[in-house]
């Protein structure tokens, strides 16, 4: 908002030009880097799945119409929360899909 040199009501104050300041440090938390990324995915590689995630790639596999949903549920119970639980049946589901992908390569 500009100012407009009055004293009182909307835009009240000395008339200024806004700067363009730099992005904040803390804008970027959370974003993931390159490094951790490679990090986790060697991981993922070498340790393979957890017995709970074994059990979500398997209804995935069977299917059916609600599947999704007691996917859902069933991350949730055992992660807390429902961001969790949807980020978990995400990332197995991209599993599933590279397992896949890389059936049909051979």
């Amino acid at each position: 908002m500009a100012r407009n040199g009055i004293a009182k009501g909307i835009n009240s104050g000395h008339i200024t030009t806004a700067r363009e300041l730099a992005p904040k440090p803390s804008s970027r938390k959370g974003a993931l880097g390159k490094r951790v990324s490679l990090c986790r995915e060697i991981a993922r590689e070498v340790a393979g799945l957890a017995p709970y995630e074994r059990r979500i790639l398997d209804m995935i596999k069977t299917g059916g119409s609600s599947a999704d949903k007691r996917v859902y549920k069933f991350a949730k119970r055992r992660l807390g929360s429902h961001k969790r639980a949807l980020a978990k049946r995400e990332d197995i589901k991209a599993v599933n899909a590279k397992q896949r992908a890389r059936q049909a390569g051979v």
